[in-house]
């Protein structure tokens, strides 16, 4: 018995990305945020106020197929923003985490620990933070400014 827990302990699985949950979650996640920014593609920002939380949604790039957005969170006095990248992938209809926190290229999975300490499914974690804040803002959401249009470069 003890030989076998022996071996149990020293070979540990490795975690494995689920692809279909993965992709469900961004797909839910780009439908998501249709509904708390609907006019992303004509308006650069809207400010969204839910639960002493501000965030806001700013267009940092629009090609034929993707919009990126940085997704900027202020709390309470005193603790610092959380910012992260979001891009939404037209053509698939998904949404994803691009980078967080200064932290860009994540891997589907890591092994633990790392280097950067992140954990085994940190992707897929940071999807399902962006999934609660989308909620948050569908759910207790209240618009704290206008659209700012869009001016496309060149015709200012």
């Amino acid at each position: 018995m003890k030989e076998q827990t022996g071996r149990t302990r020293n070979k540990r699985s490795r975690y494995s990305v689920d692809i279909g949950d993965l992709h469900s979650l961004c797909e839910t996640n780009y439908l998501r945020l249709l509904r708390v920014f609907p006019g992303y593609e004509t308006n650069n920002s809207v400010e969204i106020t839910a639960n002493h939380l501000t965030l806001v949604f700013d267009v940092v790039e629009r090609t034929r197929y993707t919009t990126l957005f940085r997704v900027t969170q202020r709390g309470q006095q005193g603790l610092p923003a959380m910012n992260l990248d979001l891009r939404l992938y037209h053509d698939a209809s998904m949404a994803e985490i691009v980078a967080f926190q200064r932290h860009r290229h994540l891997e589907g999975r890591y092994d633990y620990p790392n280097p950067n300490m992140y954990q085994r499914d940190e992707k897929v974690q940071q999807n399902r933070y962006l999934a609660e804040i989308l909620e948050l803002c569908l759910a207790e959401g209240r618009l704290t400014n206008e659209f700012s249009s869009w001016v496309p470069s060149g015709h200012e």
